[in-house]
């Protein structure tokens, strides 16, 4: 499996484009707020024949999800995300105010992710984790073949996601990394909603919050 990152709008957000040799590839939380920045990506879709199947948001914070109406116009593949943050989405130009920002609003899933959903498409298979606490409806997406984790706000190098926000608990997000993510193999690569990629070994060995 390949995997593509975009960093998008005023939060860095990471996007990424997971793809294998069949062309067929997901598009997890298109960030962009305008078509000028989300051309980045279906520019990249397009110049390597790519066949989008799915859009996921990994929760449903406004800056994950500011694009989903420019990759379903485009594509009109499923959006899917977990049903326990459909409300935030709905509430995305809300959040997106606080910031001092704008977004348009989102269209509704097709689907909800649950526990050991598994994502397929072309010859490979992304398992769905829920951890919530940054939300309620956090997820994560695993490749146990490819050994990589695609995390969302859960989990950062170094850091944690906050809980600060509609939805968040604190004690519920540590107890979820250290049950379901850090149980993962360290060499398993992290992929993070904002900043560098780490490896579960990494975060295991020097995260502060999870000593």
């Amino acid at each position: 499996m390949n995997i593509k990152n975009f960093v998008l709008n005023e939060l860095s957000v990471n996007c990424f484009v997971c793809y294998d040799g069949t062309g067929d590839c997901i598009i997890v939380d298109p960030g962009c707020s305008e078509i000028a920045t989300c051309s980045e990506i279906t520019g990249f879709i397009k110049d390597n024949k790519l066949n989008p199947l799915f859009i996921i948001n990994t929760h449903g914070h406004f800056d994950h999800v500011s694009g989903n109406v420019f990759m379903k116009n485009e594509y009109n593949c499923p959006l899917a995300m977990h049903e326990a943050d459909l409300k935030m989405l709905k509430s995305s130009q809300v959040q997106a105010a606080l910031f001092g920002l704008s977004v348009l609003p989102s269209p509704v899933p097709d689907m909800f992710l649950r526990e050991n959903d598994v994502i397929s498409f072309g010859n490979s298979r992304m398992k769905v984790i829920e951890v919530p606490g940054h939300s309620q409806g956090s997820i994560c997406l695993y490749s146990e073949d490819e050994k990589m984790l695609i995390c969302g706000d859960v989990l950062f190098n170094g850091s944690i996601g906050r809980t600060d926000l509609f939805g968040g608990n604190y004690l519920q997000l540590l107890s979820g990394i250290k049950n379901k993510l850090l149980v993962l193999p360290p060499e398993t690569t992290v992929y993070p909603g904002h900043g560098s990629f780490t490896t579960i070994g990494n975060e295991h060995d020097s995260n502060p919050f999870l000593k």
